[in-house]
């Protein structure tokens, strides 16, 4: 199997979205940028190495838009692509790509010259650009609970979970989330630790999303979690797996999202989009006016894949 991933490039032009369509000389085709994984690369971290190589653009992910599949050359191939925004750079003629347009999105299917590209620019469409994020992280990996006399709520990552908040502290930069927020307990704020203090930032402790403070009241954690979204439009937080499923459920539900799972792995991410509320937002307003739950991707792991 070729892994393979890219993205649909944006930036706003006067208040109108334009995307970055490529020339590839190799080809003789219009597409959107992507590459294959190098080894010991996550698909975000491909995704947003390979706009940077053949667009000349630095970039922020936003939401995982879809999967395209395909044979080449005798072998399957998958491409995840997702939406990023060009925040710097400028195009420069490589010997993959000798030619870049930015385009409207009315514009971009007649250039484009695959169906599948056509089929990805009209997802990214069907949304507003510049959405929300909070990257949900459940956390990694802890000692065992009967090897730990101490208070549980002390209890330390292991040497497995001091991995996966490693390859987090990779990962979740890849968004640019400006806060980080945990549950009080210190395999949570353990696992983001190293994100904020990249951020020079403190992390935010949320009692409302720790296990005994979420369900005796859970309306309330998942007012907070919209909260944050609507309050700092990219945000970690670090919960437990006795929250997260719940939560996300809920949200897609509020949000008209059919999930046919739930996944949960320790060290894994949701990365929940929202729409941004207009004007100043509180939570006495109509819940018509609240951040919405539009996109939910699940990364099981921030490590690479073997």
């Amino acid at each position: 199997m070729i892994v393979a991933a890219g993205a649909v490039l944006w930036r706003d032009a006067d208040g109108d979205v334009e995307i970055a369509v490529v020339h590839r000389q190799r080809y003789d085709d219009w597409s959107l940028p992507k590459g294959k994984l190098d080894a010991g690369e996550t698909v975000p971290a491909c995704a947003v190495r390979e706009i940077s190589e053949e667009t000349g653009y630095a970039c922020v992910l936003g939401r995982f838009l879809q999967t395209v599949s395909y044979v080449d050359r005798g072998r399957p191939k998958d491409v995840h692509y997702f939406a990023a925004e060009a925040v710097s750079g400028s195009f420069v003629p490589n010997n993959e790509v000798d030619s870049l347009q930015w385009v409207s999105l009315a514009e971009a299917p007649s250039l484009l010259s695959y169906a599948a590209d056509r089929a990805v620019v009209a997802e990214f469409a069907r949304l507003p650009a510049d959405l929300a994020v909070v990257l949900l992280v459940r956390h990694a990996k802890a000692g065992k609970r009967s090897e730990w006399s101490g208070d549980d709520d002390l209890r330390p990552l292991s040497e497995a979970g001091w991995r996966q908040a490693a390859g987090l502290r990779s990962l979740l930069p890849l968004w640019c989330p400006t806060r980080v927020h945990a549950a009080p307990r210190v395999r949570c704020v353990d696992t983001v630790a190293a994100v904020a203090d990249d951020l020079a930032v403190d992390t935010v402790l949320e009692p409302r999303l720790a296990e005994e403070g979420y369900w005796p009241d859970q309306d309330a954690g998942l007012v907070r979690l919209l909260e944050i979204a609507a309050d700092e439009g990219r945000a970690v937080v670090s919960s437990q797996g006795g929250v997260i499923p719940s939560v996300v459920g809920t949200l897609a539900d509020m949000g008209g999202i059919r999930l046919s799972e739930i996944p949960c792995k320790k060290g894994s991410v949701w990365m929940l989009a929202f729409t941004r509320p207009f004007g100043t937002w509180s939570t006495s307003d109509s819940p018509s006016r609240w951040p919405t739950l539009v996109s939910a991707h699940y990364i099981a792991s921030a490590l690479p894949r073997p």
